[in-house]
């Protein structure tokens, strides 16, 4: 074999393929091989985050008849609760409704005003019932206005007593001491899609 020395020509021209050659290669990993591989890794970053929610549907749906379920029975809460809030003839309801239920206290109520026109709750906004206010008035010791009272809102939960004022009353005061008149208004919620 012939070794010999290239020329200093041919050596360049080698030293310059080997440069282009270099170029051209990272030319194509940078311009489009890493491109590539960027963008496959995007895809598979998206690839994983649908599957994650094809999972997630998959289960929802696998879950259908427990969500129904429990769907039927929060329904099923829901118009249990409904069934002590006021609706029909709303001023029969209250009156009724305290009537009854002051049969077992000491409590004396000649006094109903008219019932409010049924407004917004304007406690909390976009809620699905309305309020209705009635005033009313009487007579009562002290000790059983403030066991009816207290017994009154546990018993209704979806009424509420307020603007309460006691005052002595004067007619009262040499026969029974403890006796005080009183005024209040009950504010009660209304079922707006009522039967």
């Amino acid at each position: 074999m012939n070794y010999r020395k290239p020329s200093k020509e041919k050596l360049n021209h080698l030293i310059l393929v080997v440069v282009f050659t270099l170029l051209a290669v990272s030319g194509l990993y940078f311009g489009l091989i890493r491109r590539q591989t960027e963008s496959i890794a995007r895809l598979g970053q998206d690839k994983a985050a649908a599957a994650k929610k094809l999972q997630l549907v998959l289960d929802t749906l696998h879950r259908a008849n427990l969500i129904h379920a429990e769907l039927d029975e929060v329904k099923n809460t829901l118009e249990r609760v409904e069934t002590d809030i006021a609706s029909g003839d709303l001023y029969s309801w209250v009156i009724n409704s305290l009537r009854g239920f002051k049969a077992a206290y000491k409590v004396e109520i000649p006094q109903f005003s008219q019932l409010g026109p049924s407004t917004d709750v304007n406690l909390f906004p976009t809620f699905p019932y309305k309020q209705a206010t009635l005033t009313v008035a009487g007579l009562a010791h002290f000790h059983d206005l403030g066991k009816f009272l207290a017994d009154f809102e546990n018993q209704f939960p979806h009424t509420r007593l307020v603007n309460l004022s006691l005052d002595a009353n004067a007619s009262s005061v040499t026969s029974q001491p403890e006796t005080l008149s009183f005024k209040m208004d009950i504010v009660t919620l209304v079922r707006v899609n009522a039967p």
